[in-house]
Formats: C-alpha cells, sequence, structure tokens
C-alpha cells in the first residue's frame, strides 16, 4: 500500500475519529498527519475549536487550520486552546508547509513529539524530563537518526583544549560561562557534565542567592555537539545517564535565582536549559530554534518539558515541528524570553 502520510478532515470528522475504538486503523494506513479544516465558509476556512475528544497516545499530529486573520491561534493563544489539537498554524502561515514536510520526513519523531507533548505539562518537572529522556533515547536507535547520522558522517570532535564551562564567585553571584567558542559552545557530554556540577553547587549552598549563565564567543549555544550524537553503546545507558546528569532538573531547582543571557545561536540546548530560568536576556541578534525533529529526534536537553510551561505546547510544536529559528522579537512576544537588550 502506498504510503499516506497526511489526511484532511473537518472538525465534526475530527470528533468521530478520536471517539472511534477503530481510529488506529489510520496509524496502520500510514496516516501520520491530521490536517483538520472545517468546510468553507464566507470564502475561506474556519477552524472550531470544540472537539471534545482527545488523541491520547495516538501517534499522530493533529493539526487545526485557522483562518487567515487568526494569528493568535496559529500561536497558541491560551484562550482558544482544546486538547484536540497538537498545534493550530494559520492556513497563510508559511511554516505550515515545512512543518507538513518535516511530519513526512520524520514522521516517528513528530509523532512521539506530539504524544510527549499532550502529556508533559499535566506531569511534574522530573517526571517530564524522564519521559522526555526516554522518547529520545529510543528514537536515538531508530531508521530516521540512523538515516541523518549516515548522510552527516560525522566525525567526533577533537578534545577542548580549555575547560568547557568556566565559573567565578563575586559576593552573592555565581557567575557561569559556557567556553567552547570555537564550536559555538555546542553542548557536549563535558559542557553537560561541568554543568550539573556547578548548578548543584548552587542548589547546596543557600549563599549563592543569584546565578548568571551565559556563553563565551559568537553564542551562547549551538545545540548538541553533532559529533558526540548517538556515540553511547546502547539507549538504555543514555537515558540512565541523562538522567544522572540533568543541568535541566538542578536549573528547574534554582530557577527563580537564575539569569540567562543569550545571543547568537541559540539552538536545541541553547533554549531548552534556559527555558527553566526565572529570566531570559537575549540580544536583538539571538536566533532561537529547536532543530532536533530533522535529525529524527525530539529535544533531548529538557525542552518538551521547560518551553510548554513558558509559551504553551502550542508554540513548542509550532517551534519544534516547524525546524525553523525565530528572532529574539519573536521570542519576547512569545514569552519565551522576558527581554531583549
Amino acid at each position: 500500500m502506498d504510503r499516506i502520510a497526511v489526511e484532511r478532515l473537518t472538525t465534526a470528522e475530527l470528533e468521530r475519529v478520536l471517539r472511534s475504538p477503530y481510529s488506529d486503523a489510520l496509524i496502520a494506513d500510514g496516516v501520520t498527519a491530521l490536517l483538520v479544516v472545517d468546510e468553507v465558509e464566507d470564502g475561506g476556512p474556519t477552524v472550531r475549536i470544540e472537539p471534545t475528544g482527545t488523541p491520547g497516545s495516538l501517534p499522530l499530529v493533529v493539526i487545526g487550520i485557522a483562518p487567515a486573520d487568526s494569528s493568535r491561534l496559529s500561536l497558541g493563544d491560551p484562550r482558544h486552546t482544546s486538547a484536540a489539537f497538537d498545534l493550530v498554524v494559520a492556513v497563510d502561515d508559511p511554516i505550515l508547509d515545512d512543518i507538513v514536510a518535516n511530519i513526512e520526513r520524520c514522521s516517528l519523531a513528530a509523532t512521539s513529539l506530539a504524544v510527549l507533548l499532550r502529556q508533559s505539562e499535566t506531569l511534574d518537572v522530573d517526571h517530564a524530563l524522564a519521559a522526555e529522556s526516554a522518547v529520545y533515547s529510543t528514537l536515538q536507535s531508530g531508521p530516521e537518526f540512523a538515516r541523518w547520522r549516515t548522510a552527516a558522517g560525522l566525525m567526533s570532535p577533537r578534545p577542548d583544549d580549555e575547560p568547557a564551562v568556566v565559573a567565578s564567585r563575586h559576593d552573592e553571584t555565581l557567575v557561569i560561562e559556557l567556553n567552547r567558542p570555537h564550536r559555538h559552545n555546542a553542548f557536549s557530554a563535558s559542557m553537560r557534565d561541568a554543568l550539573a556540577e556547578l548548578l548543584a553547587l548552587a542548589v547546596s549552598d543557600d549563599t549563592i542567592e543569584r546565578v548568571e549563565l551565559s556563553g563565551r564567543g559568537p553564542s551562547f549555544c549551538s545545540g548538541g555537539d553533532l559529533g558526540e550524537f548517538g556515540s553511547f553503546g546502547d539507549p538504555a545507558t543514555a537515558h540512565r545517564t541523562r538522567l544522572a546528569r540533568s543541568p535541566a532538573r538542578l536549573l528547574h531547582r534554582i530557577s527563580d535565582r537564575t539569569h540567562v543571557h543569550l545571543h547568537g545561536s541559540c539552538l536545541g540546548a541553547g533554549i531548552e536549559l534556559p527555558a527553566f530560568a526565572a529570566h531570559v536576556t537575549a540580544s536583538a541578534d539571538a536566533m532561537i530554534g529547536l532543530p532536533e525533529l530533522t535529525l529524527g529526534l525530539v529535544p533531548g536537553a529538557g525542552g518538551t518539558v521547560s518551553l510548554p510551561r513558558r509559551i504553551g505546547r502550542w508554540r513548542t510544536a509550532h517551534l519544534a515541528l516547524g525546524a525553523t529559528p525565530i528572532s529574539a522579537a519573536t521570542a519576547y512576544a512569545w514569552g519565551l524570553v522576558d527581554s531583549i537588550d
């Protein structure tokens, strides 16, 4: 049977699908995304945010298509949300074509992301991080990530000449700087471990009243070091290591004391970790994104936990499924950063 990646439904048809005990037949037919558009009214499509069913754990991405003048819906306006949709996008939003193409190209990662985001906000942070890590580790052993690794032809990075993270204490303030400027502060295992150690110190030391986190060089953090992706021998060990050495979990514990300063490329871990902080400042040149889906993965540094708590799951899905960076100005409008300097 030919693969069917996308199926278009009306909201009434979606309601029937979500309530049907046979909706898994869609997956058997290869459907990975449902574009939900009402019948044409007054010259254009409309979306009624009314379905009462939910996709639950069904591995589908359910996208509501809103009218051209519904920009707030496409950004996940909390006044217009429905558990039936994983994302709502305005019909004229140029990112829609990219979202559909990415879902078709990496359907395992896309549907895993949708299922993960449906539950993330209902879990406490620790359990949500564990769920994210389990999904991430599973996808690392999947065919989409393997295909990306083969095409990328990655080489292991050379060891750093300097510490991956440096820190200094100024009275009650702990200043932490990511220190791999030659790699745009790509988030390596050594950087993860060093950052976790410093954050653990801040958690345990009540005399540290403020943590200032920034990055040296042209970027705050360009995301995970691609040369290390998939370097663990098995996904189970990778999952356990990720839980044991989790900067995300520690940042959450000191969020009210932490101020992160973003600039340049802020991709993957470069926004997933900062989003846990109570205050995030971005320079005007900051470009913020979640590119993991194009690698056959979901965000793995805490992004499915931190971003929904700041901007909601619709905006998080918009950023992750589109895999296109946004500007500092857009991030500020969404509430992903608190100020621009």
